[in-house]
């Protein structure tokens, strides 16, 4: 009688216990994942978009579990132009990513530059491919991107007299913009170091658009970057630092003046297309 008696009391227990399993919520399809973070001068392609100055940067992405994700990365900006008047840049992006074997994916994406505040012709579209793989600790990336031909990547100033006046001579023309690029990085064994590095080629027009918006400023120029990340034991942060250059001639700089140029009073006629250290601290969530 009392062995029944525990039988019955076990299977009691049992049954008031499987609405709790029932409840237990299945993991979700989607990941949430993002960074914030503050550079010395914020490089685009090798070219300075803050005037050489601090730039407060951050970016948060959705992830479903099937491959296809969604993002926003900011900004702040200053020089290269006036970017219609914006103050900030504002990247919307989306893609879907797909392993092709164990090491190995594919990112097929397109990113939207936006200049909120600025005038309509500084934004523009890019789409992207990127295939990635990594082996042991080293990771490899090669990408492509292609603007197709619109108005913010448009050489709108033709002559020294257009440049000069700020009255464009083309007014309203399209034009496109191909980048290429290769990045490596790879962490140093037992420690929280890992080494990064990056090679860019941009194809575009002579120019810098309507509002000093076009992504490839001299028309055909190399850009690169060899830098090293240190992990802070402990902490999500990460402290960096980065030599970015670009080939972009000391003629061509100064064509292009006064976009290609310092605009704060104190640094006027620097180039922001030269060499330069850039430290990072960045934390991730």
């Amino acid at each position: 009688m009392f062995m029944k008696y525990q039988i019955a009391c076990a299977a009691l227990a049992l049954m008031s216990a499987a609405p709790a399993f029932a409840q237990e919520e299945p993991a979700s399809p989607v990941t949430v994942s993002g960074s914030v973070g503050l550079v010395s001068d914020y490089r685009f392609r090798g070219v300075s978009q803050s005037d050489k100055a601090m730039a407060v940067q951050g970016g948060i992405t959705a992830t479903h579990e099937s491959g296809a994700y969604v993002g926003t990365w900011a900004s702040n900006l200053a020089g290269w132009g006036t970017f219609g008047g914006a103050g900030i840049e504002l990247d919307l992006f989306a893609g879907y990513a797909v392993p092709l074997n164990e090491t190995t994916t594919l990112d097929v994406g397109l990113t939207w530059y936006m200049y909120p505040s600025g005038a309509d012709e500084t934004d523009f579209a890019e789409p992207y491919v990127k295939l990635s793989s990594q082996l042991g600790p080293v990771k490899g990336l090669l990408g492509v991107a292609y603007a197709p031909k619109q108005q913010a990547l448009g050489k709108w100033y033709n002559s020294a007299d257009s440049y000069a006046t700020g009255i464009p001579d083309a007014p309203g023309k399209k034009n496109d913009n191909f980048y290429i690029w290769s990045d490596v990085s790879g962490a140093i064994p037992n420690t929280p170091v890992s080494l990064k590095a990056h090679l860019g080629w941009s194809k575009g027009n002579s120019g810098l658009g309507p509002n000093g918006t076009s992504v490839a400023p001299t028309g055909k120029y190399l850009d690169w970057m060899v830098g090293a990340d240190f992990a802070i034991p402990g902490t999500p942060l990460t402290l960096g630092v980065a030599y970015v250059d670009t080939d972009i001639a000391r003629v061509e700089q100064t064509y292009l003046r006064p976009n290609l140029s310092v605009a704060d009073a104190d640094n006027a006629g620097k180039s922001i297309v030269g060499s330069q250290v850039v430290f990072s601290l960045s934390a991730a969530f």
